[in-house]
């Protein structure tokens, strides 16, 4: 009669202690993604900035920004730059890159769309 309580007692005990686990591990799922959400936030704020550092080579009041597929555009009075801020070894994604080819090979056009 002991052991059988006793086998019951341990059941029970890995029952619960699997549940926790299970719980453990979805709770660290969930922290691990809204991390990598507060990330992406905090990038694209501080993408917004990054034009009035020290050191950004155009004139910072002339660029706009956009956010997506690129951060923005730098206007100066010969030329218009699509700009794309990046930090450490962080990659251009493929639509970035097909942004940066298409700009390459002269695929840029200027369209005026009057609505009547």
């Amino acid at each position: 009669m002991l052991v059988e309580i006793l086998v019951l007692l341990l059941f029970v005990l890995a029952a619960g202690l699997g549940w926790w686990a299970l719980r453990l591990r979805a709770r660290l799922r969930e922290m691990a993604f809204g991390k990598r959400s507060l990330a992406v936030k905090y990038g694209k704020m501080s993408e917004q900035f990054l034009p009035f550092l020290e050191g950004y080579p155009h004139d910072p009041q002339l660029f706009r920004f956009l956010g997506t597929p690129i951060d923005g555009i730098q206007f100066a009075d010969d030329k218009i730059v699509f700009v794309e801020f990046k930090v450490g070894d962080s990659r251009l994604s493929p639509t970035q890159q097909k942004i940066r080819a298409l700009v390459e090979q002269g695929k840029v056009t200027f369209e005026e769309i009057r609505i009547k």
